[in-house]
Parts: C-alpha cells; structure tokens; sequence
C-alpha cells in the first residue's frame, strides 16, 4: 500500500463513519424515547439497545483509528467516553492513561496500536495506552496471548503490494504507515502474558 492509498483509505474511513453516526444516534434516541415512554420492554429491547451501543461506540472508534486524524486536540473526556462504550460487554478492556489532552494524530496511532494487541487477546485482557514526553507505549495483558509472529511482522516491515492481510487486521497494515508518516520509530516486543507496541 503506498502513501496515496493510505491517504484515500483514512479519507473513505471518514466519510464512511460520518455517515453512520448520525443515523446510528437517531435510533438509540429513538430506542430511548420509547423506553421513557413505556413503549418497549423486554430482551428484545435490551438486544437492540446492546447492539445499537455497541455499533455506536465502534463507529466512534474507527472514526478517529481510521479517519484522516487532522489538527484538533481530543481530550479525556471525549476519549474516555468512546473506550468506555467499546468495553461494555466485550471481554477486552480499554484503558486510557495520558490525563492531558492529545492531538488527534496520536490518538490515532494509540487506537490502531490498541487494536493491534487486542488481537493477541481472543480469551480477554486488558490493554492501556500510556504516553510521556511525547513518547507512546500500548500494551496488552492476558492470561492467555495468541501472538503470530509473522503477523506481527508486519510492524517491522513496510507492506509490500502483494503481501496479504484481510480486512479484521488491517491496522497491522496502517500502524507503520500512520507511524512512519509521523515521523516516529515504531517497535513492538511479546512475553508470555504482555505485548508492547511503542512509538
């Protein structure tokens, strides 16, 4: 993948999650009014509910993981909320420590770094973003790691145009590109119980 597709595929990435929030919000404001009204109850409600939060909070995610990043600052709150709503209901917890608010630029490398060790994660975990000095560790923590090293290489080396990679790990694919383009070194390490993606 070379400069220009990245470019054009953090641009798609925008436009494509711009035009599900707003839809996405009505019915969980729909869902809400109905609740308040009395309306609708059940496991049928909380299904859609779950389900249109979960949608919602994953929307958020890929926006800022996978859209053009752009100069603004994003701070904790706003952050906080959308890592919040991903780890309802899902079996790996997000955790966000920088308490200062960050560019939206590396936001957007701690999101794809986060994505990447929650692969390493199918039995559940935790992974934390820290940032110091400008400088950015993710790691992931489980009981159980799943690490395949020649996936992982893929932070190492630049993708090359024949190299497969399918869609459920595509950040493996943006990550060094993102990095790269900020200028920044990227290195990852894995132990038995932890991996660490650092930039």
């Amino acid at each position: 993948m070379n400069d220009t597709n990245a470019r054009l595929a953090t641009l798609i990435g925008s436009r494509i999650c711009h035009d599900l929030i707003s839809p996405i919000g009505a019915i969980s404001n729909g869902l809400e009014l109905m609740g308040l009204a009395g309306q609708m109850k059940g496991p049928e409600y909380d299904l859609i509910a779950d389900s249109v939060q979960n949608a919602g909070a994953r929307i958020r995610f890929f926006r800022i993981a996978y859209g053009a990043a752009g100069d603004q600052m994003l701070g904790r709150p706003e952050i906080m909320s959308v890592l919040t709503d991903m780890n309802h209901g899902s079996r790996v917890k997000f955790a966000w420590r920088p308490a200062d608010p960050q560019a939206r630029a590396d936001v957007r490398l701690a999101f794809l770094a986060m994505q990447c060790c929650e692969v390493a994660l199918p039995y559940g975990g935790t992974v934390e973003a820290f940032e110091t000095d400008g400088s950015w560790t993710v790691t992931g923590t489980g009981e159980k790691m799943a690490h395949n090293p020649d996936l992982w290489r893929l932070l190492d080396t630049r993708l090359e145009e024949t190299t497969e990679i399918t869609p459920a790990l595509v950040q493996f694919a943006l990550l060094p590109l993102a990095v790269a383009d900020a200028g920044r070194p990227l290195h990852h390490e894995a132990g038995q119980r932890r991996i660490t993606v650092s930039f």
